[in-house]
């Protein structure tokens, strides 16, 4: 198997290229996992923040879960986009993970 194919079957590669199903997409990676990561990530900042670790608390609060925040975003939005994607939900879905995830990004 080739890298590129190794690459291909990733399964963050297929979220970004909005290749799962909607609802994995959204449930699974921006509800269930945009939590994990966001409240991980705010966990750290704050411990780091208190212990005077300025720098560090800015890279682990923001520079770990905004690129996370934003692959799922458009991971979402690719997948709200695919024929198969019921247009109710994925319209509902679009809306839900830019309002979701800017949230998550500011806080």
């Amino acid at each position: 198997m080739t890298a590129a194919r190794r690459w291909r079957d990733v399964t963050i590669a297929r979220l970004w290229r909005g290749d799962l199903p909607l609802g994995e997409a959204f449930w699974n990676w921006a509800v269930l996992g945009g939590l994990l990561v966001n409240v991980s990530t705010t966990i750290g900042f704050l411990w780091l923040l208190m212990a005077g670790q300025t720098i560090a608390a800015y890279v682990v609060g923001y520079g770990l879960s905004l690129p996370y925040n934003l692959v799922v975003t458009v991971g979402v939005w690719r997948a709200a986009g695919r024929a198969e994607a019921d247009p109710r939900w994925a319209g509902a879905a679009r809306v839900a993970v830019v309002v979701g995830m800017t949230f998550l990004s500011l806080t």
